[in-house]
């Protein structure tokens, strides 16, 4: 999604601005642009359409001096508005104010037309535009950059992240934040703000991450913070981890050939002080863990995207090893609808960013739906949604006990802040849009958790829970393994060169698989991919089986293997061409029609997903390089989805 970089300072802020939307370029994005104070106290502006490269360019041909020691800049994911340089931001209100935004201002169309009558003048079709002139407006009776942009904010409807500079203020800037992610860098004699940590990585280690509501002034000497209440606040400064060069290629062409090949270590960061010899630590998911897991009598899952088909390995694992009932919902269907929430539920939010919107949001949607129950059960009263008012008298929408648990790769993130326990999968930054080592650690992090629901509620043994510990420890060298078949599958690949259409077959724990394949491969590829249960090929997908229509089938050696022997069958008798990814083991052998890899042997139910999954991120990824996309940032795409 759009990326904020802003900065005082006592130097030129401009390259550190430049800079850190190079390092914003993952999130997704079609215009650029950069506001600077200068020296003169005017505001300067330069914005492009395109790739950062291009806002650079134009800033050294048309300005002789462009230079500021405070300054805002922004790329920008279209959401209202076509891709165009006047709806890049940052936007200007009368030559006074500068403003950058991330989000979505729901009720701006109301404001643009109170704002029209009182005489402004709109230049864009952005909704951010009303940002710049109620802050504007607010600046006529004041010349405190705070205080404007307070009372402005009090206006808005809907999710922001916003920083500020203005020419009646010119040694203040201004961030706030609802919705959206917003980070402070801490620097000696200078301060940043930025969308996430890795922007600011160059210039400081020490960081500020506002909470929701949070409203900051950034001078050269002080920060202020003021909560959603106008409360002054303290907000802890945190050291980051991360290296300069965690975010940078090194000898890889892409981020997501990079990721791909870091996932062993991935992994291994992942299971890092969670297990012992032959067992998981419960308190791996916080010192509360062991005593809220006791009580759980069934999981829900929430995620979006690739996070919501690791969910749906999950309910395989769950029902299947520890007998636990198990739902998984897309958080963008949940979040509207009216849900029947049973008691003792754990429910469980996966996002790679942790500020996923809509799932945010449906979290949100649980913790006030227990709230309101709690606020009833005290003094009589029916508070919260309507479903609550509804229900009074019904106790399945009466839970007592429903907590929340949230699967992680950021710490600090909404989700996580939020989460009453949290599991970070420490599968470090991803750049890449398709994600791929956030994917195989959420799994690994699934895992752990039936593995420590099993072993509290004594529906796994010793010897049980010793074999999973020890297919986890194997993890890392399966996963290597399968990364030596990548010549392999870069020869498969070429089938795909002249393919607008694939189909992915797979049973059991391989069908969420083969979705996250047919995502992967339509998020980078551009190629029209779905994924079905191999079992109801015969109900409607084997209409479309011809030979312009290349079948990618998962074939594990399991209780099904002998099932999927006879779909492939079917396929090859109606000319389609079959690629099978199958155990050593197995019998399955090339033949006219058939290209088989033996891509691993030696896999059990929770490694054998995350092991074919690699292969599949393989083939996506060479078939794109076939086709000539943009690997790291496809069309249309954002790395981190965080409005609606």
């Amino acid at each position: 999604m759009c990326g904020i970089v802003g900065g005082i300072a006592e130097r030129n802020v401009m390259p550190i601005l430049l800079e850190g939307l190079r390092r914003l370029e993952y999130r997704g994005y079609d215009s650029s642009g950069i506001a600077l104070l200068d020296a003169d106290n005017t505001i300067q502006r330069v914005r492009t359409i395109g790739k950062i490269k291009q806002l650079e360019n134009k800033i050294e041909q048309e300005t002789t001096h462009f230079a500021g020691n405070i300054g805002i800049a922004h790329t920008r994911w279209a959401t209202h508005g076509v891709p165009s340089e006047n709806n890049a931001h940052p936007h200007i209100c009368n030559n006074k104010v500068a403003v950058v935004h991330n989000g979505i201002i729901e009720n701006y169309q109301t404001l643009k037309k109170i704002q029209i009558k009182s005489g402004y003048r709109f230049t864009s079709e952005t909704d951010t535009e009303v940002i710049a002139h109620a802050i504007h407006q607010q600046l006529e009776t004041t010349t405190d950059l705070l205080h404007a942009v307070t009372k402005a904010i009090n206006e808005f409807e809907g999710a922001y992240a916003i920083g500020v500079i203005t020419i009646d203020d010119p040694d203040t800037l201004v961030a706030a934040r609802k919705g959206s992610p917003l980070v402070i860098g801490v620097g000696i004699g200078e301060f940043f703000i930025a969308s996430d940590v890795s922007a600011l990585l160059p210039v400081t280690q020490s960081f500020i991450f506002l909470e929701e509501g949070d409203v900051a002034k950034l001078t050269r000497n002080a920060i202020e913070i003021y909560d959603v209440n106008g409360q002054s606040v303290e907000r802890e400064i945190k050291q980051s981890s991360l290296s300069v060069t965690a975010v940078e290629l090194g000898e890889h062409r892409h981020y997501m050939h990079k990721e791909i090949h870091e996932q062993p270590q991935a992994v291994s960061n992942c299971l890092e002080g969670r297990i012992t010899q032959d067992k998981v630590l419960v308190s791996s998911f916080g010192p509360q863990a062991e005593e809220i897991f006791k009580r759980i009598e069934q999981i829900h899952i929430i995620a979006c995207g690739t996070s919501y088909h690791a969910g749906l390995v999950a309910r395989y694992w769950f029902e299947d090893i520890i007998g636990l009932p198990c739902q998984v919902e897309v958080a963008s269907e949940f979040r509207y609808r009216n849900p029947v929430i049973q008691n003792n539920t754990l429910f469980v939010t996966i996002s790679q960013s942790g500020e996923t919107a809509d799932t945010l949001a449906a979290l949100q949607k649980i913790k006030s739906f227990r709230d309101a129950f709690i606020d009833s059960q005290e003094d009589g009263s029916l508070v919260g949604w309507t479903s609550v008012q509804q229900a009074a008298d019904d106790k399945r929408r009466h839970p007592k006990n429903i907590p929340t648990l949230t699967i992680c790769n950021v710490p600090e993130s909404s989700l996580t802040r939020e989460s009453d326990l949290s599991y970070l999968t420490q599968a470090g930054p991803e750049i890449g849009v398709a994600s791929t080592k956030a994917f195989t650690t959420q799994l690994v992090a699934l895992a752990l958790l039936l593995t420590s629901i099993g072993k509290v509620q004594q529906r796994l043994n010793e010897k049980r829970e010793a074999l999973i510990v020890e297919g986890l420890q194997k993890l890392p060298s399966l996963i290597a393994n399968a990364l030596t078949h990548e010549e392999e599958i870069e020869g498969i690949a070429q089938l795909f060169a002249d393919k607008q259409h694939a189909l992915f077959l797979g049973r059991g724990t391989m069908y969420p698989i083969a979705l996250e394949g047919a995502l992967k491969l339509k998020e980078i590829s551009y190629i029209h991919a779905e994924a079905y249960p191999a079992g109801e090929l015969k109900h409607g997908p084997l209409a479309l089986i011809d030979e312009n229509m290349p079948v990618i089938a998962i074939a594990p050696l399991d209780d099904l293997l002998e099932k999927l022997k006879s779909n492939i069958q079917e396929v090859k008798a109606r000319g389609g061409q079959m690629i099978v990814l199958e155990d050593e083991q197995s019998d399955i052998s090339s033949e006219e029609g058939i290209k088989v890899i033996k891509a691993t042997t030696n896999v059990g139910r929770i490694t054998a997903p995350i092991t074919y999954n690699i292969l599949l991120q393989l083939l996506s990824y060479h078939v794109a390089l076939i086709k000539g996309t943009d690997v790291d940032q496809p069309r249309n795409l954002a790395k981190s989805v965080t409005v609606e």
